[in-house]
């Protein structure tokens, strides 16, 4: 072997965690746990930074346990560190995390000569860590070590490293090493494309199920400029705040979303995007949906608004662990975007229209749950979500869902049935046609569901369904026919 990779070998490699060894900040992690499990001790964090941030990390880390083995890695830095310790080479640990999950992290790696952190007292950061370093490892030719970072507090780091090499790195670091002209030895990126990432995050393809705004207007037959326009704003700020709270929901969930199969790829779970961006779209989203809600008139549409808001805020931290409660909660949140469309452009919601939608969208929300239940199962495995659920209630849940779909369906039959539509459509029989098309597409979906071949959300089903696509175009044309 060539001397200067004996000396390589022979140099402690020193790697942050924290945005390095893994992507997510491992504190951010611990408080969002903690507001979602114990949102009450979240009183006591502004008296525990004045402490200090080393004082802040030791008491959040006592209540809450992240779980480890599912944290973000940086799967090519890990790579990278299990080569050089198959190669002989002692790695070190080196985070301002508190002590107890940096050990954690180390005994699951297994890869880890030693591990420096902070104790509650000292923050292992910037100058506090460098000075650790020297203390242990010694300066110049004959000590020295090299060092992995990704952000500003480790500038210091960088520059003292024999060979400094970046993992993840922020604009503004990249920009201090150019002025510095500190050259770095390797990087390693494992993050997606932003645009990407932001679109996933913000959840676009659920801006879907706002379009039932704009279904107060065309039931009411009433085809005008102004009430298109009114509709298209109440569209555009249900959806922003909708996405506000998706982000939050996601936040709020990044630990349970962390151990599912699927729901580990989202943005926040998988480190691709942090916890603050999360929360600087969320309240932008927030400012700008209520800004448009002021410019429709009346205040109507405004108080929906806030009454969805308020609705998914408590969705997000409790009701969603309540059984049953919280399929009733997701049909009553599709109810309510009617409401607001009749409010944004003062049309009246038929008692038949509520009634359908009701029976309709429980079914939807109860075949979201029994998807769930049905993938764990083939799957043979555990239930981790916190949704009180059973694999045992999967029958149960089965009958609700499939009663109320049809439930639906014998309303809509009775509405078409009734005097109020026929001063609605001139060829109002030929809305019998809808009927076999409800039931064969509400049964496909059940029938998928039993089968574990349904997507665990009935919206991106529908829309990514060529058969869900054809039979919701029939039904248009058949509405125009009838007309």
């Amino acid at each position: 072997m060539e001397k200067a990779a004996l000396l390589e070998l022979a140099r402690p490699l020193c790697v942050d965690l924290d945005g390095t060894l893994v992507k997510s900040d491992t504190l951010v992690d611990s408080l969002l746990l903690l507001a979602r499990t114990q949102p009450a001790a979240l009183i006591h964090t502004p008296g525990w930074a004045l402490k200090g941030k080393a004082f802040l990390k030791e008491q959040v880390t006592s209540l809450v346990c992240l779980n480890v083995e599912h944290l973000p890695y940086n799967r090519k830095l890990l790579e990278y560190l299990m080569t050089e310790h198959g190669a002989g080479r002692k790695l070190y640990l080196a985070t301002g995390a508190d002590g107890r999950i940096a050990d954690r992290v180390a005994r699951h790696l297994g890869i880890f000569e030693d591990v420096l952190s902070s104790d509650g007292k000292t923050n292992l950061t910037g100058r506090n860590k460098l000075a650790s370093f020297r203390a242990r490892f010694g300066d110049g030719p004959e000590g020295g070590f090299d060092y992995i970072g990704n952000a500003r507090p480790d500038l210091p780091l960088l520059a003292a490293a024999t060979e400094p090499m970046l993992a993840n790195p922020d604009l503004s670091l990249r920009l201090l090493l150019k002025k510095e002209k500190i050259r770095v030895a390797r990087t390693f990126n494992d993050k997606a494309g932003t645009l990407k990432v932001f679109a996933k995050a913000i959840r676009v393809h659920q801006w879907a199920k706002n379009a039932l705004i704009f279904l107060p207007l065309l039931l009411a037959h009433t085809l005008h400029l102004q009430l298109f326009l009114y509709a298209l704003i109440a569209f555009f700020s249900f959806s922003l705040c909708a996405s506000a709270t998706y982000i939050i929901n996601d936040l709020l969930d990044i630990e349970a979303d962390r151990r599912h199969p699927k729901k580990r790829n989202r943005a926040f779970a998988s480190g691709n995007l942090s916890a603050f961006t999360g929360l600087a779209i969320s309240g932008t989203f927030l400012a700008a949906a209520f800004g448009m809600a002021l410019m429709l008139p009346g205040t109507a549409f405004l108080s929906w608004l806030g009454l969805y808001l308020v609705t998914t805020l408590a969705y997000s931290l409790a009701l969603k662990r309540v059984v049953i409660v919280d399929v009733v909660i997701l049909s009553a949140l599709y109810t309510l975007r009617m409401l607001a469309g009749a409010a944004a452009t003062q049309t009246h919601i038929t008692p038949w229209l509520s009634a359908f939608s009701i029976f309709i969208f429980l079914s939807l929300a109860m075949v979201k749950r029994f998807s769930e239940l049905q993938n764990l199962k083939s799957a043979g495995a555990a239930i981790t979500n916190g949704r009180g659920y059973l694999l045992g209630d999967i029958e149960q849940v089965r009958a609700f869902g499939t009663s109320s779909a049809y439930a639906s369906v014998v309303v809509f039959a009775l509405y078409i049935s009734s005097p109020e539509i026929v001063g609605l459509y001139h060829h109002e029989s030929r809305m019998w046609l809808m009927t076999p098309l409800m039931i064969l597409w509400l049964s496909r979906v059940w029938l998928l569901a039993s089968r574990g071949e349904l997507d665990e959300d009935p919206v991106v089903f529908a829309l990514t369904d060529r058969v869900s696509l054809l039979m919701g175009l029939a039904i248009v044309v058949i509405a125009i026919l009838a007309l």
